[in-house]
């Protein structure tokens, strides 16, 4: 809006998002900058403003771009060596979605490649730094965008969330961070990782911000199959009743969540008590079984997935190769980072013959119970609210040579991506080291909008 009121130009706002992102480069936030392209963009809309035409509800402002979202700006890379020198020759509709309404992309951001991680590490490009402590893991696979978002480089950045690559970044950096509905952005023109659980949101500094996002993202997309009819109306969101029953997930109040985390979840449900709302201890059993229904129905979608990378339709190809079976091995072998290769085994393992019946089908009916373990709960209350993970943002190097502890730290935001519903990180202070905390709203499909609006309660 400012810039539609000559406020201040789309120019000066490009060129100090810019000048940002340079001073923060050691945090490893970008993996490429458009500082051609999006300076010459804002001077087409300042141009536009002046003559008096209409412009966009983003004229002007700055985004960062998650380097898995597909542009012909730049290269998409996803933070894999093997998509080194891929150029997109499309644009991902969420993108073309923002950018119609005058978003301009200032850069792209590192992740864990192909989103495979939970905090940054796993890029070829090297880790992103915690915002609040460059010791610390950004979190991940969205750090380099959630790193953006809270060091104020720009106003918002896109992400993916597979199994919390938003909500967990955003916890650990404290901003908002949304996982939608399964299908209410569209994923058309996003590299895929899971595509039954792959999700499209953002980040953001408010929950109004968000909501105005979500607005123009959201809808049903003929290229994407999956997306749902359109149900997120930008118009205000009918009024909430004054005293709505919260949730409190027993199975994750226990001693594997760390005392800061437990506390700040104790001064958020006093906070609800107090302006009149009613919390609700709710049993949700199924859950247990989440962290490893992921890790096997994941992977096999992974598998899947990645088996169109064989350096010979795109992207990098080894040159150690002397026929069309070595190309193959010694490309996804030089191409791919170790997490890459970790689940593609475990996938390809799965869903070999002899062992299906006995993991992913195992692994399927799971997920149907925690569906049906969420709609339960969501008959006994309106939200819930619960902890993003286990602990605060940790050591860089610390789990990195141990998968399993770095799993671990899913097991409270799989089971959403599970089930189909949303979440939304809220920042819920800091510790006595100043490492930024998160809690996540949970609500059933199709609730994001009154989910992000009830997010303002807790501020």
């Amino acid at each position: 809006m400012k810039v539609a009121n000559k406020k201040v130009t789309a120019e000066r706002l490009v060129r100090d998002a810019l000048e940002k992102a340079k001073y923060f480069s050691d945090y490893h936030i970008f993996t490429f900058l458009n500082e051609e392209v999006a300076i010459k963009k804002a001077k087409e809309i300042d141009k536009r403003i002046a003559k008096g035409e209409k412009v966009g509800k983003l004229a002007g402002v700055p985004y960062a771009l998650k380097d898995n979202f597909l542009s012909p700006e730049g290269e998409t890379t996803a933070s894999a060596h093997i998509l080194e020198g891929f150029t997109a020759p499309v644009t991902a509709t969420a993108v073309a979605k923002l950018e119609a309404e005058g978003a301009i992309m200032i850069g792209r951001t590192n992740l864990d490649a192909f989103a495979h991680g939970s905090t940054t590490e796993n890029s070829y490009f090297g880790p992103t730094l915690n915002s609040h402590d460059k010791t610390r893991v950004a979190g991940g696979s969205s750090g380099g965008s959630a790193v953006a978002v809270a060091l104020d480089i720009v106003e918002f950045a896109t992400g993916t969330d597979t199994g919390g690559s938003i909500r967990q970044p955003a916890s650990f950096n404290g901003v908002y961070g949304l996982k939608p509905t399964f299908g209410t952005v569209s994923r058309y023109g996003v590299v895929a990782m899971a595509s039954s659980t792959d999700c499209i949101g953002f980040f953001t500094k408010t929950p109004d911000d968000m909501n105005l996002l979500m607005s123009i993202a959201a809808g049903q997309d003929p290229k994407d199959m999956t997306t749902l009819p359109d149900y997120y109306d930008e118009s205000e969101t009918k009024s909430q009743k004054d005293s709505l029953r919260i949730g409190v997930i027993k199975e994750f109040d226990n001693d594997s969540v760390s005392p800061e985390i437990r506390e700040a979840l104790k001064k958020k449900v006093e906070l609800l008590k107090a302006k009149g709302h009613e919390i609700v201890e709710v049993k949700m059993p199924s859950l247990k079984y989440a962290l490893a229904a992921y890790y096997i129905i994941v992977p096999a979608e992974v598998a899947s997935n990645l088996s169109r990378h064989d350096g010979v339709r795109y992207g990098f190809r080894s040159d150690k190769s002397a026929d069309l079976k070595n190309l193959y091995e010694n490309t996804r072998n030089e191409g791919f980072m170790p997490e890459n290769k970790r689940r593609i085994m475990i996938g390809n393992f799965v869903l070999s013959s002899g062992f299906y019946d006995a993991y992913f089908l195992k692994a399927a009916k799971a997920r149907t119970l925690i569906v049906k373990e969420y709609e339960k709960a969501f008959s006994k209350c309106d939200f819930l609210l619960a902890p993003v993970t286990p602990n605060p943002a940790f050591k860089l190097g610390e789990k990195i040579g141990d998968p399993v502890a770095m799993y671990l730290e899913d097991m409270m935001t799989v089971s959403l991506n599970l089930a189909g519903v949303p979440g939304l990180t809220i920042p819920a202070g800091e510790t006595k080291e100043g490492i930024a905390l998160g809690l996540q709203l949970i609500g059933p499909r199709q609730s994001d909008k009154n989910l992000i609006q009830f997010a303002k309660e807790l501020a």
